[in-house]
């Protein structure tokens, strides 16, 4: 069964059972008010016939009183303190005799008199004869059992009426419920069979939850999209810049093959050929394993760090290594709660490019910020073009193809250095003069003071 069938049907009988239990709630709340208004009428006609009876001298005289007050199809009776009746008079034949006196602790009885409810009241009143007596008056409610009778058509009539409201309604309900759910479904199936991401045309002004359902659905096929885009242009590029040093350690093997056992110069040029191509790749796969890394969700342990520890942690190696003059610049010993591990990673890329590019001095200065410390690497190399830098933090991408490749670059480093920044809540700026050099600034936030 469909889902709008579903609402459809269990609204229905949701909505029926509730309309039947509130037309029996009304139909007994209207009978018992029937009957408490025919008792306190029968009740003040007792009392101004009890009062009449009190002035009468003899038993005919009483009797009398009681016939010219009867009103319609009612009964009076008379018993003495043996339950025997005295006298009788009722204008419904067999009306004072339908049952027993009442229960003195009950107000009136109900009792059934040919179909037809009868109320009945008793009291005790002294006969002209002085004895105490019980005088018991009965009223046949056939007012009442014909306005309960017409009450009961009508309530079944609204019930009929209000029943084929309910079914309409539920059913809009249903259809206005489903049709997201079912533009959904429609929508995800086309993009199961066709392979792309549609989007549902939604309402932008609703703020109900299916409006809010279908926004939802479009930002998520919008986030795979450019996933999926990502992914590809990744592979695509990924495997360019792979192709490209298989391509030279192929030829320059086809070389060795060819004329390695006759010349040294070329086995001694092959092999340095292959070797840099070789560390090449290794380079460029650690640094796309790095990058993949960093798309998952990084276990961070922000802690108190040395940042001036942690620069000459990674400026240190790099000189002994590389034998470039590399200075820290420092008014005092800067700390903040971050994850020193991955910021160690990040400025060791930032650092590495700046040897890379630039053959003179690189200066790392730490300053002291509002809510954190700014590392800045600077170099005075060739720099980096206006329009160039907005891309520097895309993947494989390379101001100078040629001069990358010389100097190992694989267009992945920035990408890595700007995943991890995001991870930490850190913000890179680059600010580059052609000609003059590139200075790059990392802002690390404080996270204690951020959490405060």
């Amino acid at each position: 069964m469909k889902l709008k069938n579903k609402i459809h049907v269990f609204s229905t009988l949701l909505m029926f059972i509730i309309l039947v239990l509130a037309n029996v709630l009304i139909y007994f709340l209207f009978e018992r008010m029937s009957h408490n208004t025919e008792y306190h009428q029968l009740l003040s006609r007792s009392n101004n016939l009890t009062t009449a009876l009190s002035q009468t001298a003899t038993e005919e005289d009483a009797v009398i009183v009681i016939r010219a007050t009867i009103p319609a199809n009612s009964a009076v009776t008379i018993t003495d303190s043996a339950n025997k009746a005295i006298t009788i008079v009722q204008s419904v034949e067999g009306l004072g005799k339908i049952g027993d006196r009442t229960n003195a602790d009950d107000p009136f009885v109900i009792r059934d008199f040919k179909g037809i409810e009868a109320l009945s009241i008793t009291m005790p009143i002294i006969w002209p004869t002085g004895e105490v007596v019980t005088l018991e008056i009965t009223q046949l409610l056939t007012d009442v059992e014909q306005n309960l009778r017409v009450l009961k058509f009508v309530l079944i009539g609204v019930t009929a009426f209000a029943m084929i409201l309910i079914v309409l309604s539920s059913m809009t309900l249903g259809k206005i419920v489903t049709q997201p759910i079912e533009k959904l479904i429609q929508t995800m199936t086309s993009n199961r069979q066709s392979g792309k991401f549609e989007k549902i045309n939604e309402n932008v002004d609703g703020k109900d939850e299916l409006a809010q359902m279908e926004r939802t659905y479009n930002e998520m096929m919008e986030e795979l999209e450019q996933n999926y885009n990502k992914q590809e242009q990744f592979v695509s590029n990924a495997s360019h810049e792979l192709k490209t040093p298989l391509t030279v350690i192929e030829s320059y093997a086809s070389l060795l093959i060819r004329r390695g056992l006759e010349n040294r110069e070329v086995v001694d040029e092959a092999l340095a050929a292959i070797l840099s191509e070789t560390g090449r790749m290794k380079e460029m796969i650690t640094q796309m394993l790095d990058l993949a890394k960093s798309n998952e969700a990084q276990a961070f342990e922000f802690v108190d760090t040395n940042v001036n520890q942690l620069v000459e942690d990674v400026v240190k190696p790099l000189r002994q290594a590389y034998g470039r003059d590399i200075q820290i610049e420092a008014d005092e010993q800067y700390y903040v709660e971050t994850d020193g591990k991955y910021v160690k990673q990040l400025l060791f890329i930032l650092l590495d490019n700046a040897r890379k590019y630039s053959d003179g001095e690189i200066v790392a200065s730490i300053n002291d910020q509002s809510n954190g410390v700014e590392v800045t690497v600077k170099d005075y190399g060739k720099g980096i073009p206006k329009e160039d830098i907005p891309h520097l933090f895309d993947r494989f991408y390379r101001v100078d193809s040629d001069r990358s490749r010389k100097t190992g670059g694989t267009g992945l480093g920035l990408s890595i250095a700007k995943e991890i920044a995001d991870g930490l809540g850190a913000n890179l700026s680059i600010e580059s003069v052609v000609g003059m050099g590139t200075c790059i600034r990392v802002f690390i936030p404080n996270k204690r003071e951020d959490s405060q």
